[in-house]
């Protein structure tokens, strides 16, 4: 398993329009976890490193040209950015795989259109964002503005880097802001070239940032510093409320996207096959680690001995593959530590009288590569932990249940509260469950589809605040009220 393409140059800091070492000198290194070798060196960005960006954004957004710019011209510039990750997106795919583990599938045909079309489709807000006229009194001509909130922190995870990229910077740049990508130490190299890219697009220097580094250290210099107006992360859950604590002395708008245990309910009366297919990809694209993942399966106990069959079967077949292949569904997880957690949360949930029916071990490709297969644990109570926690792997907890209200109480019976899943052909039930489910999303006779028109967003644990949709750029703007007298 090894890639004959073109060897990785090292990654750089983006600060300010230029291509930069950190200022301490310190790189590291980036591995393929699918072969355990080493792919590149990394610029790693420190305190000082993070403060010049930040200097950076703040000027390009109080003296710059990108906030007063034609609105018009800023969707042309960014219309562009969408442009170049499809031209480029053989090389960007290849680089989101060979850091991250995942299949180069998803990532140059799922991925990379998600990247390219949040730059499209947020381009096109950039001429719509407007405020309003109200009749308050004859006395007064009032009305608000809706403004960029300034410069804007994004710390992204390292599942869906490329994603991450898009879903973040877009909407902020559309709003005028000027921005801060720190991309995850484990996966910095897609979102990197696609800073490069942006610039080749023509945003000027300072208005795209990109400092890859620890998140305990240029996450944390981000969060902290005074002139970062907004935090946008995507992440676990214990962070996300570090970031609260952390982010309340400076009084910072935040955006957090954050862990998820998803129930994905299937009913006696949904159509199995589909059903099947459903549940096998909401836990297993994405080798499982996805925050929005059908971790857990609640099946209606009149089909639940025939579904467990059934899934068991379809799980065997996804085999782990070299994630370079086309074909390979399932890759390497992110990295060894990744993997350790994964196959301890199987131990235990065998420990705690769950019933392994597929899967359950690592399984290497040509000796290396932190591969998992395709776990399934049926029988499993809600209150287990492989229930109530975040595995973030390929593994699915089946849970039985009896009728609707029972189902509705054990999806909810969670601290997250992303994304859920129903699969009925009863459209009257689909839409009375939806509305009872505590998540974000909710997926009818489907799972892990996305768009960049429709929001998505956690409730509960699952963090607050929207990625996504026209809603999200309530997040990345704020309201001026104007009262002029006309007496």
């Amino acid at each position: 398993m090894s890639d004959t393409l073109a060897p990785v140059r090292p990654g750089k800091l983006i600060i300010n329009g230029e291509a930069v070492d950190a200022a301490s000198g310190a790189t590291f290194e980036t591995r393929n976890p699918a072969t355990e070798e080493r792919i590149t060196s990394v610029a790693e960005a420190g305190l000082e490193d993070v403060d010049r960006a930040v200097q950076a954004a703040r000027a390009a957004f109080e003296s710059g040209p990108w906030p007063r710019m034609k609105a018009a011209e800023r969707a042309r510039v960014l219309h562009r950015l969408g442009d170049l990750v499809l031209e480029h997106a053989d090389e960007i795919a290849r680089l989101e795989t060979m850091d991250n583990g995942k299949p180069i599938f998803e990532s140059r045909q799922i991925d990379i259109p998600m990247v390219a079309g949040c730059f499209h489709y947020f381009s096109g807000w950039a001429s719509k964002l407007t405020g309003d006229t109200t009749n308050v009194s004859p006395a007064f001509f009032t009305y608000t503005l809706r403004e960029p909130v300034g410069v804007v922190g994004a710390i992204i995870p390292w599942n869906f880097p490329m994603i991450m990229v898009g879903w973040k910077a877009a909407p902020a740049l559309a709003a005028g802001n000027t921005v801060i990508v720190k991309p995850a130490a484990e996966t910095p190299l897609s979102a990197i070239r696609i800073g490069e890219l942006a610039l080749e697009a023509g945003l000027p220097p300072g208005v795209l940032n990109i400092v890859p580094g620890r998140g305990s250290v240029a996450g944390e210099a981000l969060v902290k510093h005074p002139q970062v107006d907004k935090i946008s992360f995507t992440g676990s859950t214990e962070v996300g409320r570090h970031l609260m604590r952390t982010a309340a002395d400076t009084v910072k708008k935040l955006t957090l996207e954050l862990g998820g245990k998803s129930p994905n309910i299937v009913f006696a009366d949904a159509d199995l096959d589909a059903a099947v297919r459903g549940a096998t990809t909401g836990i297993f694209y994405g080798k499982g680690e996805v925050c929005a993942a059908g971790s857990r399966l609640l099946v209606e106990k009149s089909v639940y001995d025939e579904f467990v069959g059934r899934l068991a079967e379809r799980s065997k077949k996804l085999v782990p593959a070299d994630p370079m292949n086309p074909k390979t569904r399932l890759g390497a997880l992110v990295n060894e530590k990744q993997m350790n957690t994964v196959l301890e949360y199987i131990d235990v949930g065998v420990k705690e009288g769950a019933r392994l029916v597929a899967g359950g071990s690592r399984q290497p490709v040509n000796g290396k590569g932190t591969f998992v297969q395709a776990t399934v644990l049926a029988d499993v109570d809600n209150r287990m932990r492989v229930a109530q926690e975040e595995i973030f792997g390929p593994v699915l907890a089946v849970i039985p249940f009896d009728g609707v209200d029972d189902a509705v109480s054990k999806a909810n019976d969670i601290l997250y509260g992303l994304a859920s899943g129903v699969w009925t052909r009863d459209v009257k039930k689909a839409h009375a469950v939806s509305r009872r489910l505590r998540a974000g999303t909710v997926w009818i006779n489907m799972y892990n589809f996305f768009d960049p028109g429709m929001p998505f967003g956690g409730y509960k644990g699952s963090g607050f605040g929207r990625d996504l949709g026209a809603a999200c750029l309530n997040e990345y703007t704020q309201l001026k009220s104007v009262w002029l007298n006309l007496e």
